[in-house]
């Protein structure tokens, strides 16, 4: 499954957009470092990706990233990592929910953010 980017890149959420902050500068800030962390995450995959093709063939080449398909135990390794990630992306927002009496848990937190940005 062939994913294109730019259309990725200009596509909006359905509904309205949550709001954590009062401020709409720290919701600004917010979105983009989780835009950020979302990259980062990207590309912990694709040097996951680069590590195992190389230990695998001893050669490389781009080709083989792009058209990289994760094993199934792979895959759970990589959504187990991603959610360790965001957890800790994620854990000032967690702190802050804490400290005005709010029970949400950190893994329903991340599971609503794998939910809206359908992360593994």
């Amino acid at each position: 499954m062939s994913v294109n980017v730019n259309q990725l890149a200009a596509s909006k959420a359905k509904g309205k957009r949550p709001r954590y902050f009062q401020s709409a500068e720290a919701e600004r800030t917010l979105n983009i470092a989780m835009v950020l962390a979302q990259e980062l995450a990207v590309a912990r995959e694709r040097i996951d990706t680069l590590e195992r093709l190389l230990e695998a063939n001893g050669t490389l080449r781009r080709q083989d990233i792009d058209s990289f398909m994760p094993s199934a135990s792979q895959a759970v390794e990589r959504g187990e990592w991603t959610a360790a990630f965001i957890a800790r992306v994620l854990r000032v927002v967690q702190q802050e929910i804490e400290s005005i009496g709010e029970q949400k848990s950190l893994a329903a937190t991340v599971e609503d953010l794998r939910q809206e940005e359908k992360l593994p």
